[in-house]
């Protein structure tokens, strides 16, 4: 018993976007991927801090972070003193309060730049 035949066709790319290394055609994406794998610290709307590195993100802007580290406070106004060890978790992007990447200000500022 034979299954359909599945013919394997090129996507069609534009011929005047820049494609780099990896194949990518946009900067966006070879901007995340110089992210991948840095440590990165997320804050969320509830006062927590995660602390793991960068995994990936898609399209609606969820972060996934490895190894990550909980860090929150019992109070409001005092620094976080809570810890707790959760491995691989997902941020979703309205969550999100503030986002920090551990790299050099050069790198941030390449980061940075709109063009």
């Amino acid at each position: 018993m034979e299954g359909p035949s599945v013919s394997s066709q090129a996507i069609p790319v534009k011929e005047d976007a820049p494609v780099d290394a990896a194949g990518s055609s946009s900067p966006s994406v070879a901007k995340l991927r110089k992210l991948l794998f840095r440590r990165m610290l997320i804050g969320v709307n509830d006062g927590r801090y995660f602390l793991g590195l960068f995994h990936c993100i898609d399209k609606q802007g969820n972060i996934i972070l490895q190894d990550a580290v909980e860090y929150r406070s019992a109070r409001q106004s005092s620094p976080p003193t809570e810890q707790r060890c959760l491995g691989l978790i997902l941020i979703p992007a309205a969550c999100r309060s503030s986002c920090q990447v551990d790299c050099s200000i050069e790198e941030k500022m390449s980061l940075l730049c709109l063009e």
